[in-house]
């Protein structure tokens, strides 16, 4: 199957959009990092509500990090257009229940796929239930996240909820490179994990592999 390029399909969609009309956007964030360059990007052509709906983090402390650390972000960031922010609440047994099984997975495999359709899903829903016209992630902005397979969930699940899905590769033409420039410029707290305690088992063996050598 050919590789499609979701940039080009997004630059097409904001091509498309009338002048003088601003479309709803629900973005899905995992962190101010990865939302900084996107916001940045996006909010010059979308009214954006970020949703922090983020189950898979551990500890607990580190949910609550990374939303202020995204609040702070979005007081501080001069952008266009409309932008505010629902964080909901942390209950981590959602992402277990979803994972059950999957533990042992390599990161990067199945787990993560349950883990993206969890977050999609429920963005997905909440913009057909608040009338947004469109949904999208963070997500795809990293390099170790499958955009691929972010972009076929969503649009799945636009199809369930009626809700436009926003094409996205956020990582090309240097989305990923500026985040690292926006989370210097204002000090963002940068985690060295994706977030879940199963990605943190896998960093700490890393670490101490490295360590060992």
């Amino acid at each position: 199957m050919q590789n499609r390029n979701y940039q080009l399909e997004l630059d097409k969609l904001i091509a498309s959009i009338p002048e003088g009309v601003r479309p709803k956007l629900l973005l899905h964030a995992c962190c101010a990092p990865c939302s900084s360059y996107t916001l940045e990007y996006l909010s010059k052509y979308f009214d954006i509500t970020v949703y922090f709906y983020d189950p898979n983090i551990s500890p607990e402390e580190e949910f609550f990090k990374r939303a202020e650390e995204l609040k702070r972000l979005l007081s501080e960031m001069p952008l266009d257009g409309a932008v505010s922010l629902i964080v909901e609440d942390y209950d981590s047994d959602e992402f277990y229940s979803a994972v059950k099984g999957l533990e042992d997975l390599p990161e990067g495999g199945q787990r993560c796929y349950v883990c993206y359709k969890l977050r999609l899903e429920r963005t997905a829903s909440l913009a057909a239930e608040r009338g947004f016209d469109y949904f999208a992630t963070t997500l795809s902005i990293s390099p170790y996240k499958n955009a691929r397979w972010l972009n076929e969930i969503s649009e799945e699940l636009a199809g369930i909820y009626s809700v436009a899905a926003l094409p996205a590769d956020l990582k090309k033409r240097g989305g990923y490179k500026r985040s690292i420039e926006l989370s210097k410029e204002y000090g963002l707290y940068r985690q060295d994990y994706c977030g879940c305690v199963f990605s943190k088992r896998d960093r700490d063996i890393r670490v101490k592999s490295r360590g060992e050598q």
